[in-house]
């Protein structure tokens, strides 16, 4: 009896103690809807002042005069291969601003080798020329997500050379053995699901590749497996583990993109829910077109666990607000990352292996004329660096 008065009297204690350590967090919500069905946008304004902190963006460099009819970068540098057709001026602005972006520490060093910047050797190099057109392809094929804000590479990378958030795949989570040998990849709290238990790897299932459907609420009060649905509730479960992923990138409640008295009705939904399902296109097209098959060309220490590449989620261009950058634009300060003009539709997805020689990689428009180049100069170069230099911006 004493023993049970004294856990009882223990709990209560340490109830007392943490409810005076803790307090929540206050709250301010905005509604949007009609009052009484929980139309509402939610915000801590404990988190206000460091998004906005986390979000300014950098100055632009100044703008350059460009000689009319002047050089082009290609015709004056070798290897320029996503950058070409811009002016020698615009250029060296443009690359400054990248390694201002990207590499503030490391400097130019970061991509390119001291004493020859032609050369390929360092492996950053390659990845960046690929980011260079992956940036412009999300400009100009993904406009319905992106808008007039666009991206640049300070929006996913802000001053880091490796963006701060990314995602590889996950290897099974540890389990003793016998019937819990497999978790399917549950019951493990995962920050990126809201510290739940639920699916700990959507991303390899929602964000790379081919996708699995994504679902959650049937038509009828008992859905008929294989007639009306063919989902488990693991498959719900995964569902709201991608959806508790963006929610929480955005820094939004489900109401940003759903209405309540009807969460799958897309009539009722807001506008935001179409923008969202263009990012559940873009984001695998992304990764498995641009980010995925440059694994060959990183170091062993910058894959993940399983072999993978580095990829990209929500959170890697929101980071906490519903607008990266809180909707601000770079756009116009450097017009290059708008990608028109550069190439025509999907031009920048034509299959590219970074392990190939460039001289056996796809030829694209422009690349005839840096082949067939009669002048002295490029007569007397490599005839792989004849290929590479170009006034093409894509490859």
């Amino acid at each position: 009896m004493n023993r049970s008065i004294l856990r009882s009297a223990t709990l209560l204690l340490g109830s007392l103690v943490l409810a005076g350590c803790w307090e929540a967090p206050p709250v301010e919500s905005e509604q949007i809807g009609f009052r009484g069905v929980g139309m509402q946008t939610v915000e801590n304004p404990d988190l206000t002042e460091s998004l906005k902190r986390a979000n300014v963006l950098p100055e632009p460099l100044p703008a350059v005069a460009v000689t009319e009819g002047g050089p082009k970068a290609s015709d004056v540098y070798q290897n320029v291969q996503v950058l070409g057709d811009l002016s020698i001026q615009e250029f060296t602005r443009t690359m400054a601003s990248i390694t201002a972006w990207v590499s503030p520490e490391q400097g130019c060093a970061y991509c390119h080798v001291g004493n020859n910047f032609a050369s390929d050797e360092v492996y950053t190099k390659v990845v960046s020329r690929r980011m260079m057109q992956m940036t412009m392809q999300t400009n100009t094929e993904w406009y319905d997500h992106v808008g007039e804000t666009g991206v640049t590479c300070y929006t996913c990378h802000r001053g880091n050379p490796v963006p701060e958030y990314i995602w590889f795949d996950q290897p099974p989570a540890n389990r003793t053995g016998g019937m819990a040998a497999n978790s399917y990849q549950q019951n493990h709290a995962n920050p990126e699901v809201g510290y739940t238990s639920m699916a700990r790897d959507v991303f390899d299932r929602y964000l790379d590749g081919e996708q699995d459907r994504i679902r959650v609420i049937a038509q009828t009060a008992l859905p008929i497996r294989n007639v009306t649905q063919n989902l488990s509730t693991q498959d719900t479960e995964n569902t709201y583990s991608l959806m508790m992923h963006m929610a929480g990138s955005l820094g939004v409640n489900c109401t940003y993109c759903h209405n309540s008295r009807n969460f799958s009705s897309w009539e009722m939904s807001p506008p935001t829910r179409v923008t969202a399902w263009h990012a559940l296109k873009m984001v695998p097209s992304l990764n498995e077109n641009f980010l995925s098959p440059l694994g060959p060309v990183y170091p062993p220490i910058r894959l993940g666990q399983l072999g993978d590449a580095p990829k990209v989620n929500c959170t890697t261009c929101h980071q906490g607000v519903a607008k990266p950058l809180y909707g601000q634009s770079m756009l116009d300060d450097y017009p290059v990352w708008r990608g028109e003009g550069h190439g025509g539709e999907n031009d920048y997805l034509v299959p590219y292996d970074p392990m190939v020689p460039a001289s056996e990689q796809p030829i694209m428009d422009g690349m005839e004329k840096a082949a067939t180049a009669g002048d002295d100069e490029s007569a007397s170069l490599d005839p792989v660096l004849r290929h590479l230099m170009t006034d093409s911006v894509v490859r």
